[in-house]
């Protein structure tokens, strides 16, 4: 018995699927890890086409694109000559994985480009100054955030939990950082 042939797993790796297109990741690609998150074992790429009833075309550039984020991994599984899969299972290490390459993916292109536009457009007078000031502006946000993440991700995990827990209440530590009431 195959474990997509539960319910609850056929639910669990439909909606996962369906919450990747809202990030932006493709439905297959995060139906493969679904299912590999979900295996206690590793898996080939045959047997997850078969699960999931996907091309095994789709499979193979699911697998591709995982292993670039670093939360599947191949592993070789002795007397088996094939290649299987296992995904990574510790939430935080998959959310600092992921993180980390959607950073260097998105933000740190935005960044160089912000950057770039910013100098160039500081003494360019045929720029419309607002535009320059937003550029500008936008660059300053940028950069706080991305320096902001490779603080924290340097961060212990139990600390990082700890900071989690306490949401708005981080603020009381801050001089005048009361949590606005909603």
């Amino acid at each position: 018995m195959s474990i997509t042939d539960h319910p609850d797993v056929k639910a669990f790796i439909l909606h996962w699927g369906e919450m990747g297109t809202q990030w932006g990741v493709n439905r297959s690609v995060a139906q493969v890890h679904a299912l590999l998150y979900l295996s206690d074992r590793p898996i080939d790429a045959e047997a997850i086409v078969e699960a999931l009833g996907l091309a095994r075309s789709n499979v193979s550039t699911a697998l591709k694109e995982l292993q670039g984020y670093g939360i599947v991994r191949r592993v070789h599984v002795e007397g088996d000559r094939r290649d299987h899969f296992t995904a990574e299972t510790d939430l935080w290490e998959m959310l600092m994985r992921i993180a980390a390459e959607r950073k260097r993916r998105e933000i740190d292109p935005t960044l160089a480009l912000l950057a770039e536009l910013s100098e160039r457009m500081k003494n360019d007078r045929t720029a419309p100054a607002h535009v320059r000031e937003r550029v500008t502006r936008m660059h300053e946000f940028i950069a706080t955030l991305g320096s902001w993440y490779d603080q924290v991700r340097t961060l212990p995990k139990p600390t990082l939990v700890t900071l989690m827990k306490l949401g708005s209440k981080v603020a009381r530590f801050i001089p005048g950082g009361k949590a606005k009431a909603e």
